[in-house]
């Protein structure tokens, strides 16, 4: 279908789903076709690793928690966390 560009502005929400079923819904401008418009494609499936794919290694305790020597170095050593009462 073919429509001037002041109608397509009023008629917008329900060009949309026109051209979401398939239509084509050409915008016009003094009767000369200006723009069409077209549904987005979404992307689909898993992104990429991309440059670092099959690159990193992570070691099986990854997630184990910290020794509390390490945990007491965010703090500080006394183990007193800067909680105030």
């Amino acid at each position: 279908m073919q429509i001037g560009i002041h109608e397509a502005k009023t008629r917008l929400s329900k060009l949309i789903p026109a051209v979401l079923s398939g239509e084509e819904v050409i915008i016009t401008k003094s009767g000369v076709p200006l723009v069409k418009l077209i549904p987005v494609q979404a992307p689909g499936g898993r992104r990429p690793l991309g440059i670092y794919a099959d690159k990193i290694k992570f070691s099986k305790d990854f997630e184990a928690p910290l020794p509390d020597e390490i945990i007491n170095d965010f703090w500080n050593k006394e183990g007193d966390h800067g909680l105030s009462s």
